[in-house]
C-alpha cells in the first residue's frame, strides 16, 4: 500500500508516460509485470499505475523505503529488460521525490 506521509525517507519514483492515442493498456500490463517482478525486492513498498481519461498517458507511481532501496528496484528493470521494454510502448518522464507535506479535509 502506498505511503503518503512526509518525513518518512520514503523514496517515490514517479513516472509519466505518453503514449499513442490507445495505447495504454500494453504499457499498464508491462509495468504491471514490472511491479510483481520487483515484488521481492528489499525494500520495494508499492506501485500503482494510473492512465489519463484521454488516452494519451500513463502514471507510475512506485515507493521505496530508501534512496538503496530504489537502486536496486531500478537494477532489477534493468536486468528484466524492463526499462527497454517501457521505451517501446511511450515516451517517460521520470523523476525521484520524496514527500514534503499532505494536505486533507
Amino acid at each position: 500500500m502506498p505511503i503518503i506521509a512526509p518525513n518518512t525517507g520514503i523514496v517515490t519514483q514517479i513516472n509519466v508516460f505518453t503514449v499513442p492515442q490507445g495505447s495504454q493498456l500494453p504499457l499498464i500490463e508491462l509495468l504491471d509485470e514490472a511491479a510483481r517482478a520487483c515484488r521481492e525486492v528489499p525494500g520495494w513498498i508499492s506501485a500503482s499505475l494510473h492512465r489519463s481519461l484521454d488516452g494519451t498517458r500513463v502514471v507510475n507511481y512506485a515507493q521505496a523505503r530508501d534512496a538503496p532501496a530504489m537502486t536496486r528496484v531500478f537494477e532489477r528493470l534493468q536486468a528484466g529488460g524492463f526499462i527497454e521494454r517501457n521505451q517501446a510502448l511511450g515516451r517517460a518522464a521520470p523523476g525521484l521525490y520524496e514527500v514534503v507535506r499532505t494536505l486533507e479535509r
